[in-house]
């Protein structure tokens, strides 16, 4: 039976190399709705292609010319974050592809497990914002969440078989990004054009600045806490620069497993869609014969303090990692506009997770406000720095 597919965040990396999977696989997907926050053309080519059911945008000064450039389609045009939160309980729709980026995939993801939706999850900052929350949720409405993420998908795929008590340790890879051999001094001076030149991955600037920083890495860690239930004491990152050993699994006997493959997203997509099923594919293969060497190495924290800073928000609980995210968010996107240096976000996460509200055990409208008021510290640590 073809499943029915709504994508959260279609005209990003991850959204475009799902439509890819959907090209190979025809008789398998079909697109119910395509969603994304402001990428109009590229939205517009999407759904002369796809033929979705519904077409949202999250920028509402956006739906008019939307909605007369698809006047041609027989499709229902939708605009605004409530729009798209509502698009995913559509009865429709068998598997929601969550690859919105950041804060604002929260919502929509919460909706769509309460009606319940199989989540290929790949928006990581809704299980860091309030992974608790989004993992009683699947659990009271039996909402399968699938890591889209190579990471959290080389995870899952190793304890396939296995009985989860028995993890004694969850292996986290990182590429380490473009600074790893930087020293700090050469890291004062570094653009968002230079971090935005990762050496393994193609994916977007928002993510791609987070990897740079590694705060991505750090957002994986609390994330894997959540999607296999261990402490973050139990997860492990190792640096690897090749990006071939995507994560591993250490169990109680001593056994290591590990999912190796070339760094293409599309893979632990396409795993994501079919799982329990393995689909064919002309993906590249990795040759063994032709690799060198697979190195790991320990994270440096004092080069890259963000992962510590997310080890730390997660022993703290709470709210916290949502200050985490929100803090981040709004350094990200100045690093990118010129208003920050790159070692000068770390210092203004921190200090927002010193002064922001801690909220022991927040519901969803704190984690609403805990959100703002992050963002509002952060603006205004910024603009004392500037």
């Amino acid at each position: 039976m073809v499943k029915q597919l709504c994508i959260l965040g279609s005209t990003g990396s991850i959204g475009t190399q799902t439509l890819d999977v959907v090209r190979a696989y025809p008789e398998r997907y079909s697109v119910y709705a395509l969603c994304a926050h402001r990428s109009i053309d590229k939205l517009v080519e999407q759904a002369l292609e796809f033929h979705p059911e519904v077409v949202c945008i999250a920028d509402e000064s956006l739906y008019e010319p939307l909605k007369e450039r698809l006047s041609s389609l027989n499709c229902k045009v939708w605009a605004g974050a409530q729009a798209i939160a509502e698009v995913v309980t559509m009865p429709s729709i068998d598997i929601v592809v969550a690859a919105m980026v950041g804060y604002a995939g929260l919502q929509p993801t919460i909706e769509a497990i309460k009606a319940g939706k199989t989540i290929a999850l790949a928006n990581k900052e809704t299980l860091v914002v309030a992974g608790e929350i989004i993992c009683d949720l699947a659990l009271k409405h039996h909402t399968p969440i699938l890591p889209v993420d190579s990471e959290h998908s080389a995870i899952f795929q190793s304890l396939v078989g296995e009985d989860r008590s028995e993890i004694e340790k969850i292996l986290l890879t990182a590429s380490g990004g473009p600074f790893r051999t930087f020293t700090l001094e050469q890291m004062k001076t570094v653009t968002a054009a230079d971090a935005l030149k990762h050496p393994n991955w193609d994916m977007g600037a928002k993510i791609t600045i987070d990897s740079a920083s590694m705060m991505n890495k750090g957002f994986e860690v609390i994330e894997a806490k959540w999607l296999f239930g261990v402490p973050v004491e139990k997860i492990q990152v190792l640096v690897h620069p090749q990006s071939i050993v995507h994560s591993a699994v250490q169990f109680t006997d001593g056994a290591i497993k590990a999912q190796l493959g070339a760094p293409d997203m599309r893979l632990p997509i396409q795993y994501a869609l079919s799982f329990p099923e393995r689909l064919a594919s002309n993906f590249p293969r990795v040759d063994l014969f032709a690799l060198k060497d697979l190195t790991f190495e320990q994270p440096d924290l004092n080069r890259f303090p963000n992962l510590g800073l997310a080890y730390d928000a997660m022993r703290r609980g709470g709210n916290i990692p949502c200050v985490l995210n929100a803090a981040n968010e709004v350094v990200n996107l100045a690093f990118r506009e010129g208003r920050c240096g790159f070692l000068q976000m770390s210092e203004v996460i921190a200090d927002t997770m010193v002064k922001a509200t801690f909220i022991a055990k927040p519901v969803y409208e704190d984690y609403v406000a805990t959100d703002a008021e992050a963002r509002y510290i952060a603006e205004q640590i910024l603009n004392l720095k500037s």
